[in-house]
């Protein structure tokens, strides 16, 4: 029996870094670090629903506590005049006065914004959440959503798992849909993964999404990462 490994998991300190990072000096602070960053993340996926959130990164020292949210619709985030960012902030400040912590540290949040909502997987599986809970076919929102993406010729690969009772059928059931390559075994190839599920008034349905970003070589001289061209073939018919 094969064991299935998280993508991403597998591949942290080669080619990925941890979304939290920090380092606690006792028992007691890794638990309260812990406790908080889970309710921060849960606060931010509930205000910043539909707004094209790739990742959320929470970095800490002794005094900061800096939140970088990746987004491809940055202007969403902010709001006008940074309305939104202050607000998400207070928020944020709440939250940790309800938690009551040892030490209150000085809350920063930055927005970044991400280029090429294609080669996302989270924006990629929020985008197929929003189509299935319109109400449409979800096969035309697969096809739709893998053409979409290879377009981008920075993907190579893509795969698109959804389960549950998909169009409202009795049993429930499992259908996918890939295009291109998705090495999973190599460790070197650039793999984003993601995870999003659908509320639809029959039933949750479960949605996997895949995309690979070609290979990554890292330089052991420089340190510097290059990422390994796609390679286009040619089919000659005679």
């Amino acid at each position: 029996m094969t064991h299935i490994a998280h993508p991403y998991v597998q591949r942290l300190g080669i080619n990925r870094d941890w979304k939290s990072r920090w380092f606690a000096t006792s028992p007691a602070k890794y638990r309260e670090y812990l406790r908080t960053d889970a309710a921060i993340r849960k606060l931010l996926a509930k205000k910043l629903k539909g707004m094209s959130i790739d990742v959320v990164e929470i970095e800490r020292d002794d005094k900061t506590l800096r939140i970088l949210i990746k987004t491809g619709r940055p202007g969403l985030v902010i709001g006008r005049s940074g309305e939104g960012a202050t607000l998400l902030r207070k928020e944020v400040d709440l939250l940790l006065r309800k938690l009551k912590l040892s030490e209150k540290p000085e809350i920063k949040i930055d927005v970044e914004e991400v280029r090429s909502i294609e080669t996302s997987a989270a924006i990629v599986a929020g985008m197929i959440q929003e189509g299935l809970e319109k109400r449409m076919p979800f096969r035309r929102v697969l096809k739709q959503t893998v053409e979409k993406v290879m377009a981008n010729r920075d993907v190579q690969g893509v795969r698109i798992s959804v389960g549950g009772r998909l169009g409202g059928t009795d049993m429930a059931r499992t259908e996918q849909l890939k295009k291109g390559r998705i090495p999973l075994q190599t460790l070197r190839a650039d793999i984003d993964y993601a995870r999003e599920r659908a509320n639809l008034p029959y039933g949750v349905i479960g949605i996997k999404v895949w995309i690979y970003r070609g290979d990554v070589f890292a330089d052991r001289k420089s340190g510097a990462e290059e990422k390994k061209a796609p390679t286009h073939r040619t089919n000659r018919t005679a």
